[in-house]
C-alpha cells in the first residue's frame, strides 16, 4: 500500500494554505505605502474573499462531513472536523485582526478629513436630512417583518444584511427584522461642505426599525448576515428528471436559497434570547457564530472615492492606469492578416484586450470570415464581445459558442447570454455533466483563394473586457496551421462531446494536460542537476503533480514556483524538496497567468495555460495549454518571469513551514506589477470605436416584451 503523502512531511493542507493567501491580501491594507482609499478596499477584498470561502469551501467541507465523516485529508492527514475547527478558529483571528485594521484606517480617513458616522451621532440638522431621505427614498422600498404564529419566519438570504430585533407589539415581545434592499445605495452622504461625511445605509434602516413598524416599542435590536453554502451539485438527483441544461442550472440556483448556514455574523453580542432565537431558527452551530464591530459588508467600499472631490479621491488611490494599445499592431489594417503573418503575445492589463475584440469586430463583418469558434466562461456584464458575435451570426457566420453554465456565482449571466446568443442564430453549447469547460480560446476562420485560413487565440483568463483591466493575464495569437489543426480538432470534439481527442500540439484536460507536464517534469529529472522548471500558478493542490515535482527537486532540478496563493506543496523542506522555491506576490492586480517552463536553452518548452496545478483543472475541467513557437513571445515571456522573480516588495517568499517572509531588499526595490506598467510601450494610433449597435435579438426580445403586456 502507498504511503500517505502527509507522512512525508512536505505538503500542507490547501483550506489553510488559501487562508494564509488571503491575509497576504489583508496585509497590503496595513501596507503605508498603499495609498488610503486602495488600502480600504484590500479590507474589503478580504471579506470578499472569506465570505466566498465560506459559502464555497466550508460548505463543501459540510458536506463532506456528512456523506464520507471519517474522511482524512490526503496532503495534511487532517479529519474534516480537524479542518472545520481549524478554519473557524483561523477565520475568526483573521475578522480581529482586520476589525483593528479597519479601526486604523478609520483614523486616517478621519485626518483626511472623511468621516463614517452613526445617526444618533449626526447634528440636528444632519438627523432632520436623514429622516427626510429615510421617508422619501428608503422606506417604499424596505419590507419590515413581525415574526409571529400567522407571519412565521421566512428562509433568510444568504449575504444580505438584517436590521432585526425584540420589539413589543401588541402587548407581546415579538422577533421582527427588515432587510437592507440591494437597490438602495451603501452610503448616504451628509450635506457638508467642508468635510466628507457618511452613514451607511444599514445603519439608518438599523436606527429606524422602531418606526418601520408603527405602535411597537423597541427592546433590543442588532444587525445581523447569514452565509449558506453554495456546494450544490446539478448532478444531484434532485435535478435528473430536467433534460434542460440551462433549466437546470436555473434551479440549482433556487435551491442554493436553502443550503444550510455555514456563518452567522452578528453587529454586536446579542441577548441571549435573542441569540437562541437566531440560532435556533436558522440552525445555525455555536461555532458558526461571528461578532462584528465594522460593517457587516464592506461592499461600500469599492465606491466611498465616489463621495469625494475628484481631485481628493485621485490623491487617495492609485495613479490611473489606462492599459495599452499593443504596438504590435497596425490599426488601420486587418489584424488577421497581421496575426498570420507574425505570432503576437498580449499582456494584460498592462496592455488591452482591444485588439482581440477588433479582430472579432473584424470578422464579424468580413465577408471572406465562414465561422468563429469560441469557449465562455466569465463575462462583462456588458460585454462587447457579445455584441460581435451577434453580429456575425446575423451576417451569416457560423458561430459555435461554448459557454459554461456551471461558471460559479456567474450562472445566471451565462444563461442570459445563452439566450441572447440563440436568438442571434449562434449555435450553443453548455459544456458538459460533469466536466467545467474553462479553457479559453476562439477560432477565426477565412476562405482566401478557396483556400481555409485560421487565427487562434489561447489565453489564460477569461475573455472579460473588465477583469482584462484588473487581473494579470496572458494571450497568444497566432496563425500557425500546427496550432490551429489542433484548435479545429478541439471544436469538433467539443461538437460531439467528445472528450479524449488526440492533438499533436495542445495539451488538453482532462486527457493529456496531466500526462504531459508529468512526462516534462520527468524529462528534467533525468538531466538532474541540469534540469530546470519554471511555473506560474495561481494554486497547486494536484497530489500526483505534487509528488513528480518533489522526485524532481531529489534529483537536483533547480525548481522555482511563483504561487500566487494555495501550494500544498512545501518548498525547501531538509532532504524533501530543498531545490523547490516558491515566491507569492500580492499586489495592485490580481495575479492570473499560468505559465510553464521546463529545459533551459534550445530543449526548453513553454506554454501558457488556463489551468493551475490543481486536480480540479487536470482532471475534472477541460483546459488548454498551448506550447509559445515564437522566439520574440518567448522572450517577451522570460522577461516577464525575470522581473516576476526580481520583485521585492509585493512578493513573499514561502518558508519550510508554509509561513511567508518579506524579501529582504538591500539592492534598488522593484514592485514587478509597477515595473510592468513602466516597461509596457503602447501604440500611438487608436481604435475607433464604432457606435454600439444592438443585434437583431435585442430588438426582437423587446418587440416580444411589448407584445406580451
Amino acid at each position: 500500500m502507498a504511503k500517505s503523502i502527509y507522512t512525508e512531511g512536505y505538503t500542507q493542507n490547501r483550506e489553510l494554505s488559501w487562508m494564509r493567501f488571503n491575509n497576504r491580501v489583508l496585509d497590503e491594507a496595513k501596507d503605508k505605502d498603499v495609498p488610503l482609499l486602495e488600502r480600504l478596499k484590500f479590507a474589503a477584498i478580504h471579506a470578499s474573499n472569506l465570505d466566498e470561502f465560506f459559502t464555497v469551501r466550508v460548505g463543501s467541507l459540510y458536506e463532506m462531513k456528512r456523506a464520507e465523516p471519517d474522511g482524512i485529508d490526503k496532503l495534511s492527514g487532517m479529519s474534516v472536523k480537524q479542518q472545520l475547527d481549524a478554519i473557524y478558529s483561523r477565520a475568526k483571528k483573521d475578522i480581529a485582526k482586520r476589525e483593528k485594521i479597519m479601526s486604523e484606517l478609520k483614523a486616517e480617513l478621519n485626518a483626511a478629513n472623511i468621516f463614517q458616522v452613526m445617526p444618533a451621532d449626526c447634528s440636528k440638522s444632519e438627523q432632520k436630512y436623514l429622516r427626510r431621505y429615510f421617508h422619501d427614498k428608503v422606506l417604499p422600498v424596505v419590507s419590515p417583518q413581525v415574526v409571529d404564529t400567522v407571519h412565521p419566519l421566512p428562509r433568510l438570504q444568504s449575504g444580505v444584511i438584517y436590521c432585526a430585533g425584540i420589539l413589543r407589539y401588541k402587548n407581546r415581545d415579538s422577533f421582527a427584522f427588515a432587510a437592507v434592499p440591494d437597490v438602495l445605495p451603501k452610503m448616504i452622504k451628509l450635506p457638508d461642505e467642508t468635510s466628507c461625511r457618511y452613514v451607511l445605509m444599514e445603519d439608518l434602516i438599523h436606527s429606524e426599525l422602531g418606526s418601520l413598524i408603527k405602535g411597537s416599542t423597541v427592546l433590543e435590536t442588532l444587525k445581523f448576515r447569514i452565509l449558506r453554502s453554495a456546494d450544490v451539485d446539478p448532478e444531484d438527483e434532485m435535478f435528473e428528471d430536467i433534460e434542460d441544461y440551462r433549466e437546470k442550472m436555473e434551479k440549482v440556483l433556487k435551491q442554493r436559497r436553502r443550503m444550510r448556514v455555514v456563518r452567522l455574523d452578528l453587529s454586536r453580542k446579542p441577548s441571549t434570547q435573542l441569540k437562541k432565537y437566531l440560532m435556533d431558527h436558522l440552525k445555525a452551530e455555536p461555532s458558526c457564530l461571528f461578532e462584528f464591530h465594522q460593517s457587516l459588508d464592506m461592499k461600500y467600499a469599492f465606491s466611498l472615492g465616489s463621495l469625494l472631490k475628484a481631485e481628493d479621491a485621485q490623491a487617495l488611490q492609485y495613479e490611473k492606469y489606462e492599459p495599452k494599445l499593443s504596438a504590435a499592431f497596425d490599426y488601420e489594417k486587418p489584424i488577421f492578416d497581421q496575426v498570420k503573418k507574425k505570432d503576437v503575445l498580449l499582456s494584460y492589463p498592462y496592455e488591452s484586450m482591444d485588439p482581440f475584440l477588433l479582430l472579432v469586430r473584424q470578422a464579424a463583418g468580413d465577408p471572406d470570415v465562414t465561422s468563429i469558434r469560441i469557449t465562455i466562461y466569465r463575462l462583462a456584464r456588458q460585454a462587447r464581445l457579445v455584441d460581435y458575435l451577434c453580429q456575425a451570426a446575423e451576417n451569416g457566420k457560423e458561430v459555435d459558442v461554448l459557454i459554461e453554465l456551471k461558471a460559479r456565482f456567474d450562472e445566471q449571466n451565462n444563461i442570459d447570454y445563452s439566450e441572447r446568443l440563440e436568438d442571434s442564430g449562434v449555435t450553443v453549447m453548455y459544456g458538459y455533466t460533469n466536466y467545467k469547460v474553462h479553457s479559453k480560446i476562439c477560432l477565426i476562420t477565412r476562405m482566401k483563394n478557396s483556400r481555409p485560413e485560421h487565427v487562434v487565440l489561447i489565453a489564460t483568463g477569461n475573455f472579460n473586457e473588465n477583469t482584462a483591466k484588473q487581473y494579470t493575464d496572458l494571450a497568444y495569437l497566432t496563425g500557425r496551421a500546427a496550432i490551429a489543426r489542433d484548435a479545429a480538432a478541439f471544436f469538433r470534439n467539443m461538437m460531439i462531446g467528445k472528450l479524449d481527442g488526440s492533438y499533436r500540439n495542445l495539451l488538453v484536460a482532462p486527457v493529456s494536460l496531466k500526462s504531459g507536464l508529468i512526462e516534462m517534469i520527468r524529462a528534467e529529472a533525468e538531466k538532474g542537476e541540469n534540469g530546470r522548471i519554471i511555473a506560474k500558478v495561481n494554486a497547486i493542490t494536484d497530489e500526483e503533480l505534487i509528488r513528480e515535482l518533489q522526485k524532481a527537486s531529489a534529483a537536483g532540478v533547480q525548481i522555482d514556483l511563483i504561487v500566487r496563493g494555495i501550494s500544498c506543496i512545501l518548498p525547501e523542506v531538509k532532504g524533501r524538496t530543498d531545490t523547490i522555491h516558491i515566491r507569492s506576490i500580492v499586489g495592485r492586480y490580481l495575479e492570473h497567468s499560468r505559465i510553464y517552463v521546463f529545459g533551459e536553452g534550445k530543449d526548453e518548452k513553454m506554454y501558457i495555460s488556463s489551468a493551475d496545478f490543481m486536480t480540479r483543472n487536470t482532471d475534472k475541467r477541460v483546459e488548454i495549454a498551448v506550447p509559445i513557437m515564437s522566439p520574440q513571445c518567448r522572450q517577451q515571456i522570460h522577461q516577464y518571469l525575470d522581473i516576476c522573480f526580481r520583485d521585492n516588495v509585493k512578493a513573499r517568499k514561502m518558508k519550510p513551514d508554509g509561513k511567508y517572509a518579506k524579501f529582504k531588499s538591500g539592492e534598488e526595490k522593484l514592485s514587478s506589477q509597477d515595473e510592468l506598467m513602466r516597461i509596457t510601450k503602447g501604440s500611438d494610433q487608436t481604435i475607433p470605436v464604432p457606435q454600439r449597435r444592438q443585434s437583431i435579438a435585442v430588438f426582437r426580445t423587446v418587440y416580444q416584451k411589448k407584445n406580451s403586456k
